[in-house]
This record gives C-alpha cells, structure tokens and sequence, in this order.
C-alpha cells in the first residue's frame, strides 16, 4: 500500500507539480478518476440472457418490418418501369433516371430478400431449440415421474416375492375349484364299463322278451324258397369242374 501510494504521488507531482494548486488538483482528479474507473469495473452488471420465446418474438417483429420495405420498394421498381416507359425516347433523361432509380431498388430488394433468409433460417432454429426444450423438460417431468413410481414400488426383490405369492394363491385356488366342482361318490368308485355293459343287458332283455311276446298272426307270410338249383348255376358248377378236369 505504501509503495503504491508513492508511486501514485510521483505520477501527480511529475504531471502537476509538488506544490500548489495544481498539485492539489492533480491529486483529486487522480482519485477521482481513478475512484470513477473502479466503480464503471464493477458497476456494471451482467446483461440477462434472453429467452427463446423473447428472440422469436424480435425476429418476428424484423421480418414483418423488411417485409413491407420489401413490399414498398416493390411498387417502387414498377412505378419506375412504368416512368421509363411511358418517357422512352422522347424523353431520355426522365427515361434514364427511372431506370436508375429502378436498379437501385433492386439492389436494395435484393439485399432485403438476403436479410430476410437469414432471419428466417435464425427463427427456424430458435423455434427448433424451443421445441427440443419444451420436449425435453417434458421428458425430464416423465422420468422424475416414473422415478417416483418405481421408489413406490420398492425392491424388485420384492416385486418377484409378491409375483410368487400371487402364483401360489392362484394354484390354490385351481385345488379348491377342482374340489368342490368333483363328484361325491361317499367313498364308492363305480366303473363307467361295468354301468355300460349293465346297460345293453337290460335293452337286450327288453328286446328278446319284445320278440317272445310276437304272436303268431303278427308274422307276415313269406315267400316258399325253391329246392331247385337254377339251370343257370347248374351251367357253372359243369364250367367250373371242366377247368379243374383240365388243369390236372
């Protein structure tokens, strides 16, 4: 500290002398401009970083703003062609400033036209950004939320414990269902066989006692069957005794 403090007075006396008003103005101005520096250093504070939504808003706001110049100077080209027509050769001074007027609001529509890719190509960007924001702190909210979910659902231990006990219940359940669905035969296993085959004796015995009880008038009268060969069966058995006479 001393030694800035000597140094700071050798700069005042160098500058304004070391005596008299000068010096003591010398060193005020120095304290005070020094003094001023100091607080511009730290004074001044850091500009806030503007939103998405706020920089679309501006470029927004530009590009409405280029478009109408853009509009008007529009106008203004064919104005001027219409001018330079209308003059032609007649008049070629009032043609010719036409025609330049007319290249210059090109060359300005131009630029404009430029200008205004550009800002379009920034906003898209911006929108973009937005978008990959709002998407990913939704995605954030979701993960927070199913976090959440899972720290209620505890150990996955546990989950797999509880999964066995619901499996195990439910087999039980099967075991009572089949039980109480089963017949009760009160300790006595029949076989279906045996009840079958008791089964077609008792029709069996209704048909024959049906058959025994047929009177005689109920027989239909049948046609005599013929003793005799036919002559027809008589050819074949001759046939058939040649071929055998032969093939011995």
């Amino acid at each position: 500290a001393v030694y800035h403090a000597e140094v700071r007075k050798q700069c005042i006396n160098a500058e304004y002398g070391s005596s008299g008003i000068n010096a003591e103005y010398g060193q005020h101005y120095y304290i005070t401009n020094n003094l001023s520096r100091a607080m511009s250093w730290f004074g001044k504070k850091k500009e806030a970083t503007p939103s998405t939504a706020d920089a679309i808003q501006k470029l927004q706001e530009t590009e409405s703003m280029l478009q109408k110049k853009s509009d008007f100077l529009e106008t203004k080209i064919m104005q001027e062609m219409k001018t330079a027509k209308a003059a032609g050769m007649k008049n070629k001074r009032v043609a010719l400033n036409a025609l330049k007027k007319k290249k210059r609001y090109e060359e300005q529509l131009n630029k404009i036209d430029g200008t205004l890719c550009t800002i379009e190509f920034q906003r898209e960007a911006l929108e973009n950004a937005n978008t990959n924001t709002e998407v990913l702190k939704n995605m954030g909210f979701a993960a927070k939320a199913l976090e959440g979910a899972h720290k209620q659902i505890g150990d996955i231990d546990k989950v797999h414990d509880l999964m066995d006990d619901i499996s195990e219940q439910q087999e039980l359940a099967n075991e009572i269902s089949e039980a109480i669905s089963s017949p009760m035969g009160f300790g006595m296993e029949m076989d279906e066989d045996d009840l079958l085959a008791e089964l077609e004796g008792m029709e069996q015995e209704d048909m024959d006692r049906q058959l025994l009880d047929i009177p005689d008038d109920a027989v239909p009268n049948l046609p005599s069957v013929p003793n005799a060969m036919p002559a027809n069966a008589e050819e074949e058995d001759e046939d058939m005794a040649a071929l055998a006479a032969w093939a011995t």
